[in-house]
C-alpha cells in the first residue's frame, strides 16, 4: 500500500507543473496554509536531483512573497484573523513568536524558519508589531533560504540512499506514522 503511494508521489512531484504548485504552495504556507512547502520540496529533490537548488530557489522566492502577504495580513488585518488564530491553536505560538521579537528583534524572524512555530505566526507577528520592512524581507530570505536550501543539499548529497531506505522500509514507516498518528488523536481528545 505504502510503496504504491511513495511511487504516485515521486510521479506528482516529476510532473510537468510540480514547480508551480510548490511555488503556490510555498506563499500560501508562509501566510495561511498549515502544510509546510517541505512536503512537495523533498519527493521533488528526491525525483529529480539535478533540480534540488532550482527547487530551493521556487521554494525560497515563494515563501519570501508569502511571508510578505503575511505580514501585510498581521499589519493590516489581524483584528480579522486572531479569531481564526485562536480557533485553529495558534494563539500560544503567536504569543511566543510576538515574545521572540521582544527578546530578538531582527534575529526572530531569521531563525523562524527552523524553529517549531509555524513560519506563517512570525510574519503575521511581524506585521502586527510593525518590524521594519527590509529586515523583516531579508531576515526571510536568508532565514527560509537556509532552510530549503538545506533540504536540497541533503537531497542532493544523500539522496540516492534515502530513496534506497524508503523504499526498502516505506511499509514500516507508513505504518509506524499512521500509528502515531491515530494515537495524538487519542491523546489530544482525552
Amino acid at each position: 500500500m505504502f510503496q504504491k503511494l511513495y511511487k504516485k508521489t515521486l510521479d506528482l512531484a516529476g510532473h510537468a507543473k510540480a514547480s508551480y504548485y510548490l511555488f503556490v504552495l510555498s506563499i500560501a504556507e508562509s501566510s495561511f496554509f498549515p502544510i509546510p512547502p517541505d512536503v512537495m520540496l523533498a519527493p521533488m529533490c528526491l525525483a529529480n536531483q539535478s533540480k534540488v537548488w532550482r527547487f530551493a530557489f521556487i521554494t525560497t522566492i515563494g515563501s519570501v512573497l508569502g511571508g510578505i502577504l503575511g505580514y501585510l495580513i498581521g499589519k493590516f488585518s489581524f483584528e480579522y484573523i486572531e479569531p481564526f488564530i485562536e480557533k485553529f491553536g495558534y494563539m500560544i505560538a503567536y504569543q511566543n513568536a510576538v515574545n521572540w521579537f521582544y527578546d530578538w528583534g531582527f534575529w526572530a524572524i531569521l531563525i523562524a524558519g527552523f524553529s517549531p512555530i509555524p513560519y506563517k505566526v512570525f510574519t503575521i507577528a511581524a506585521g502586527v508589531l510593525n518590524m521594519a520592512f527590509l529586515p523583516f524581507v531579508i531576515g526571510s530570505i536568508i532565514g527560509r533560504g537556509s532552510r530549503f536550501y538545506l533540504v536540497a543539499f541533503l537531497f542532493r548529497l544523500f539522496g540516492d540512499r534515502v530513496d534506497f531506505i524508503l523504499k526498502k522500509y516505506m511499509n514500516i514507516i507508513g505504518w509506524g506514522m499512521l500509528t502515531l498518528i491515530a494515537i495524538g488523536i487519542v491523546l489530544i481528545n482525552l
